[in-house]
Parts: C-alpha cells; sequence; structure tokens
C-alpha cells in the first residue's frame, strides 16, 4: 500500500483480512441467524436491498436455488415503504442487506415481511443500525469502516456473510471447508494484473457478461465503472447479449466477461469468443476462451466462492482505470456513502 493510494485502494487490499474477520468473529451471530433461518423449514426467500447490496442478492438467489432449492425473489423496497402494502410472506426467509443499515425503505420493507410471519435476517456492518433493530437476527459484517463513497469489502463480506448462512443451512461441509480457505486466495485475487483490460477501457460504452452466481458480479462491475469511472456499462447475461444487445458492438468495442469453474463457464466462453470475433475487445476469466482474451484470475476451493475472488481482482483494476482518467474514486459526483431511500 502506497501513502498516496486511494481510500478504495486500500480498502480493496483490506478485504481478504475482512473476509477472515468475519469468518473469526461471526460465529455466534451465524449460529442465532441459522437458528432463525431454519426455525420454520422456509419454502422460498426474499431479499430487501438496493445497488451493491442488491447484486449481492442476486447472488444469493443463484446460491439459495442452487444449494437449497428454494426460490429467491428481490422484493422492490417501495412495496412497503411508499405504497403501504401488505406482504403475504408466511413461510419466507427475508435476507435484508444494507452496509449501511440506515435506509429506510429497507427497514420498513424488513418490517413489514417480518409482522406478515417471514423469519428474518440481516445482513450489514453496523449491528446497531435500524436494519439489524428491525429484523430477528443479524449478521454483521466486520468489514471495518468503509471510508470511500465505492462499496468494496463490505459487497465483498456481504457475499461470504449470505453464503455462509446459505451453507450452514444445507450442511454443505465441501463449501464450508471453502470459505475458511477464502481469505488466502482473496489475497492472491487482489494481485491479478487486469492492465490489459484497464487499457482497453477508452470508449465511453461497454459491457459486462456473466451468467449464474457470476451474473451478480458482471451488474456489479458495470455498476462500479458507472460510479467510479463515469463509463457507461451495461451488464447482460451471456445468454442474452447476442439476442439485441450485440447490435451496438463495433471494432474495438471492450467486454468483460465473469465466469466460475462452473456448469455455465463453457457456454459463456463460447458467446465471449462469438463477440470477439465480431471485433470486440472481450476479456474474460476463464481458461476456455479461445478468441478472447484469458483475464489472470484465482479459482478458490468451490466454484460458488469463484465468483468473490474475481469481483476482487476487477475492483483493483476499475479503481486503476479511475485513477488515469483523472477521477477520484473515492468521492464520485452527486454521491453519498450513504443514500437513505424512503
Amino acid at each position: 500500500m502506497t501513502p498516496n493510494s486511494t481510500l478504495m485502494r486500500q480498502e480493496i487490499e483490506e478485504i481478504p483480512a475482512a473476509v477472515e474477520r468475519l469468518l473469526t468473529k461471526g460465529t455466534d451471530a451465524l449460529a442465532a441467524a441459522v437458528a432463525v433461518a431454519g426455525r420454520e423449514g422456509p419454502r422460498f426467500v426474499i431479499s430487501a436491498a438496493r445497488g451493491s447490496s442488491d447484486h449481492a442478492c442476486t447472488y444469493l438467489k443463484y446460491a439459495s436455488e442452487l444449494l437449497l432449492g428454494l426460490p429467491m425473489a428481490s422484493v422492490g423496497p417501495s412495496v412497503a415503504s411508499v405504497y403501504g402494502a401488505e406482504l403475504k410472506a408466511a413461510g419466507a426467509l427475508c435476507l435484508s442487506v444494507s452496509q449501511s443499515g440506515q435506509s429506510p425503505d429497507i427497514v420498513q420493507l424488513t418490517k413489514s415481511a417480518r409482522a406478515s410471519g417471514a423469519s428474518t435476517v440481516a445482513i450489514t456492518n453496523d449491528p446497531s443500525s435500524p436494519l439489524a433493530l428491525a429484523a430477528e437476527a443479524a449478521l454483521p459484517l466486520h468489514a471495518g469502516p468503509e471510508r470511500s463513497v465505492a462499496a468494496t469489502k463490505t459487497f465483498v463480506t456481504s457475499l461470504v456473510a449470505g453464503l455462509w448462512l446459505l451453507a450452514e443451512l444445507k450442511g454443505d461441509g465441501d463449501l464450508l471447508a471453502a470459505l475458511r480457505s477464502l481469505p488466502e486466495h482473496l489475497d492472491k485475487a487482489t494481485r491479478c494484473d487486469w492492465s490489459a483490460a484497464a487499457q482497453a477501457v477508452t470508449q465511453s460504452s461497454l459491457f459486462t457478461l456473466g451468467r449464474g452466481p457470476s451474473m451478480a458480479i458482471s451488474n456489479e462491475a458495470a455498476l462500479k465503472f458507472k460510479e467510479t469511472c463515469q463509463i457507461h456499462a451495461e451488464s447482460y447475461s451471456s445468454a442474452e447479449v447476442l439476442h439485441g444487445p450485440v447490435s451496438i458492438v463495433a471494432g474495438g468495442f471492450p467486454v468483460i466477461a465473469f465466469a466460475a469453474k462452473d456448469a455455465a463457464e463453457p457456454l459463456l466462453a463460447e458467446v465471449a469468443d462469438t463477440l470477439a470475433a465480431k471485433g470486440a475487445q472481450v476479456f474474460a476469466t476463464s481458461p476456455l476462451v479461445k478468441t478472447a482474451q484469458e483475464l489472470p484470475h484465482v479459482r478458490t476451493d468451490h466454484w460458488l466462492t469463484d465468483p468473490v475472488a474475481a469481483i476482487v481482482s476487477f475492483y483493483a483494476m476499475v479503481e486503476q482505470v479511475a485513477v488515469q482518467r483523472g477521477i477520484n474514486p473515492d468521492a464520485p459526483r452527486h454521491l453519498r456513502k450513504v443514500t437513505e431511500t424512503v
């Protein structure tokens, strides 16, 4: 860490230690959350979140459906806070995710879900926040202070906290072991050299791609390009990008494709190569690509934790792009650290 590095860079480098701290200090809170989440044997899962936290819930949606067979859907917070609708969520597990735990609409939706009979668990960096108090159980992230407006370590710890909960509900020993070894892999991920991709981001628009759990990483990457670099990035599933969005791809158009070592990887690699053959500059976190360029990436001890390493490497790259463009990623224009939405 250099003395003149951005807060965002410093916090990216803190991610491995933050995850280790979560896994070490969070065991009691996890046990309480497991007791709440598994109390009624949930029939489905709903989530309450916005922004990066909602991207974390997209990741947890795939994890819930793939691990537990429980469908998971994101509920619009305004359903409760603006429209005043009463949810019929009995039998559901409600996961509410917010780094600050301050936003009134997320708090209100959590209260509504709890009143309707849902089991409620909050994932937040502030265990004394209104959201943590509104839910029956809270999973503190133990990320420490995050001063850069761009969330990095709180996003990663949200992924890990939620996945840890689902893995315990499943009793998945292999995944639990992979979570324990994750900090070491994330440390390596902070040092992956994505400078080739950074140098290709010279236009005002680009695509990010994902599929399955990596779709959440694509969504988060597109947001971070907008937020920190003032670049218009759009996230698509690799299953959808050739259906219409491909029309705007021209020579040199940048594309970053996120893959894990899972069943979707060969399909995503094929789409990445198709876009590269059309003249796009395509970069992918997969050794399966032939025409696209493989990005250095870290494979973890489980395919469900691979996307976590990918976003860490991306964060290191996008901070570099912002600095190269003369933009301070710690203080994006028009944005504040905490946005309280009604």
